[in-house]
């Protein structure tokens, strides 16, 4: 069940906040480093909450018309991988390519987006 306020993102938003402004300023060394982790594990969490739902279903759905199967996300990544390990997405690998590429791009964008202009994926 959900919260009224703050909501979890506010949260997550208020600390990683309070971690960049009031207490990384503060820190040196290998402490300095750990406040620039922990933010920016906050701020992969934000996006994973604000992204991840619409991102998942994206990908099931791709799955679902690449296999044409219902299933989650879960069995049908496994029935994926198991097709092409058996062969038998020889000859729809053009497609199953572009699913791939997607969902990387799509995980990319969650974990690091700096990232995906130097993968050629933006």
């Amino acid at each position: 069940m959900s919260q009224d306020r703050p909501t979890a993102a506010e949260l997550i938003d208020a600390v990683r906040e309070f971690i960049e402004k009031d207490v990384a300023p503060e820190l040196s060394g290998q402490k300095a480093f750990h406040a620039r982790v922990a933010a920016n594990a906050l701020t992969l969490a934000m996006r994973e909450l604000r992204d991840g739902p619409a991102t998942d279903a994206a990908a099931r759905d791709r799955l679902r018309n690449l296999l044409g199967e219902e299933g989650d996300l879960e069995t049908l990544n496994r029935r994926l991988a198991e097709r092409i390990r058996v062969g038998e997405m020889d000859d729809r690998a053009d497609a199953t390519l572009d699913h791939l590429l997607k969902t990387a791009e799509d995980k990319l964008r969650i974990a690091n987006p700096r990232h995906l202009p130097r993968a050629g994926l933006e």
